[in-house]
């Protein structure tokens, strides 16, 4: 009996060394294909890093397209149909305003940066998201790895947690490894942190599994490793530790166990960015990256208004709107915000006027992303739409530029090669530009 999985380099290998390495995972939390991977995918044209200005990035994903008429970029002094049915308000940047809703983030927009003037022309939901969690378009002969996957794979883990982390799980398929080893896929939290119960997955041995009993089985599976790798000369094995090891410092790590651990938070800060989902999910975003996580992405509400956008938006964006502020209020104040990256984006922006439903309807032709933090200027708009937010006006901002301008602030060369698994060399980016207006200082 042989396991048959697609790419997997131990495939061709004897069933009992398999089923050690099941019973053994399987005591981890973890699953099998997580560790399948194999080292065809090195990078193929690795040009010389420099020294990142970020050392993690935070991404708060809006999914459905978050109107950006009713957020970061109001049309005020537009006619009734195409203003909606919101205020602006004032922010800290002089003569900024935000939407009507946005209370607390305006008055911290001195610590951020917005992008009026994003676009990429897809209307579809999946091919949108496809797009911001990649920065590729979407193909029908490749999977491309997310932005976060390629920085597991270019970066590694640090202090025994997870590369890539999904709050509270993989949001979509496009957040996954694409044609990286799975190895580089997320880990997912599996249970959301505003919960009473909050616990996270995969951080605890099996109930009939104790310390000394998984020590037993490491012990076990190396001398069958060794064993097998002097017969086989396979450096297929040297992968498989790898990806082991890693499992085994996550559930052996008092630092690791601590970062995912909500009860840490004292009620005052836990109030600051709000008991509800947003809240709760930013608050542990801060954690993770506190505690050595590169990449954490996290959802926030639900922003697909085609109807009564009056009622979604005062639904939706006070909570959301707390969180984010407070986030990065705390960042700031623990001297983390010069080497966090925040980036909150969405799918899309939504049309221009109201519909008869009195909602808006997907629009990629415009739309904004917010920066703070790892390097990015404080108090600064870049780019604009028109005066009715149908299209860019000035700077417009390719999703190629977004990734690469993410890319450069943690250290990596966004033209540098992956191996894909047909044997082609693909750019890290392809195209796109850093986005230097918006930089107070270049890597």
């Amino acid at each position: 009996m042989k396991f048959q999985c697609p790419g997997n380099p131990l495939e061709n290998y004897t069933s009992r060394r398999e089923f050690l390495y099941v019973g053994l995972l399987g005591s981890v939390g973890m699953a099998l294909p997580q560790f399948f991977g194999s080292r065809a995918n090195a990078a193929m044209k690795q040009l010389p890093r420099h020294t990142p200005v970020a050392e993690s990035v935070i991404h708060i994903f809006l999914p459905g397209g978050m109107a950006h008429q009713e957020s970061f970029d109001p049309k005020p002094f537009a006619p009734a149909e195409y203003r909606g049915p919101y205020g602006a308000i004032d922010t800290a940047i002089p003569g900024i305003q935000f939407g009507q809703f946005m209370k607390e983030t305006a008055k911290i927009a001195d610590k951020i940066s917005i992008i009026r003037s994003m676009s990429h022309g897809e209307a579809a939901h999946e091919r949108g998201t496809h797009n911001m969690f990649t920065g590729y378009r979407p193909s029908p002969a490749l999977a491309y790895p997310s932005i976060g996957s390629v920085i597991s794979h270019e970066l590694g883990p640090r202090n025994d947690l997870p590369p890539y982390v999904c709050v509270p799980n993989v949001p979509n398929e496009y957040a996954n490894s694409g044609y990286l080893s799975s190895a580089h896929g997320p880990f997912a939290i599996g249970s959301d942190p505003s919960r009473g119960d909050f616990k996270v997955r995969d951080l605890n041995l099996s109930k009939d599994v104790d310390h000394a009993r998984f020590e037993r089985r490491r012990s076990l599976l190396e001398s069958v490793d060794d064993h097998f790798r002097t017969l086989e000369k396979s450096d297929a094995l040297d992968s498989m530790d790898e990806f082991y090891q890693h499992a085994y410092k996550l559930i052996s790590s008092q630092k690791a166990r601590e970062a995912f651990d909500m009860s840490k938070e004292p009620d005052k800060i836990k109030n600051e960015y709000g008991k509800n989902q947003a809240g709760q999910r930013m608050l542990l975003a801060r954690r993770l990256v506190e505690g050595g996580v590169r990449f954490v992405s996290l959802t926030a509400g639900g922003w697909d208004h085609h109807d009564n956008i009056k009622a979604g938006i005062q639904k939706q964006m006070p909570d959301t709107d707390r969180a984010i502020a407070a986030l990065i209020r705390d960042l700031d104040r623990r001297g983390m915000l010069e080497n966090t990256l925040v980036m909150v984006s969405t799918e899309f922006g939504r049309s221009p006027k109201i519909n008869p439903n009195g909602g808006r309807d997907h629009w990629p032709r415009v739309f904004s992303t917010m920066l703070a933090g790892g390097g990015v200027k404080r108090g600064y708009v870049h780019g604009a739409s028109d005066s009715l937010g149908g299209e860019p006006e000035e700077d417009k901002v390719g999703i190629q530029d977004l990734a690469k301008t993410l890319y450069h602030q943690i250290g990596i060369k966004a033209e540098s090669e992956i191996m894909s698994p047909g044997e082609r060399p693909i750019e890290i980016v392809d195209g796109g530009q850093v986005l230097d207006a918006i930089l107070e200082r270049k890597a």
